[in-house]
């Protein structure tokens, strides 16, 4: 099953509301999900992002895949980068010479 995060549309007529859902890539844009991780208001000045970063996390290292748009919402609240971090494979010498 490939697991995608991505936006699910909420709201009225011109007054979108937006829930970060983990999904399965098959299911339709506001149908089944898995869970909701956080939500995004871009009517508020300046827009709402909210995410609970540790499923966030935990979504990531289990490979869920962002869209392009909840990538840059993950971006601007923190958690790819922390990904990123935790992903990066540590360069370092463990041998100590003597």
């Amino acid at each position: 099953m490939a697991v995608r995060i991505r936006l699910s549309r909420h709201g009225k007529k011109k007054a979108p509301f937006y829930r970060l859902v983990v999904a399965d890539s098959r299911s339709p844009r506001d149908g089944r999900f898995i869970e909701m991780i956080g939500t995004y208001n871009p009517m508020t000045d300046p827009a709402d992002v909210r995410v609970d970063e540790e499923r966030a996390l935990h979504w990531l290292e289990v490979g869920a895949t962002p869209s392009d748009t909840a990538r840059a919402l993950l971006r601007k609240v923190g958690v790819w980068d922390r990904f990123n971090e935790n992903k990066a494979p540590k360069t370092g010498n463990t041998c100590e010479a003597g």
